[in-house]
């Protein structure tokens, strides 16, 4: 994969939806992770949906269990093992 986004500020919604979008709009290939309470980003329909698309997208299942009250999650679950093998295959990494 080209970019990872690293997601762990719950503020950062706009941004990861401004750039993701412009990697599609690119044909230009991107994963994302989700950790800490920057999980509480995939509580927007656009970033969600975004995500969604992302080759991988995964969320840390602690983190998800602890700021999203029991919602569904929309991506993979995972730990910070997966962001480790995710990170190894990432050319450039985004944190955001």
């Amino acid at each position: 994969m080209k970019l990872l986004f690293v997601v762990s500020h719950p503020e950062s919604g706009p941004v990861f939806c401004a750039i993701t979008s412009a990697c599609e709009r690119l044909g230009q290939s991107w994963a994302c992770f989700f950790t800490d309470d920057g999980v509480r980003v995939l509580g927007d329909a656009r970033a969600r949906e975004l995500a969604c698309r992302a080759q991988p997208a995964t969320v840390c299942g602690h983190s998800w269990d602890r700021f999203m009250d029991g919602t569904t999650c929309p991506v993979a679950v995972g730990s910070q093992t997966e962001l480790s093998a995710m990170l190894s295959k990432a050319e450039k990494v985004i944190s955001l």
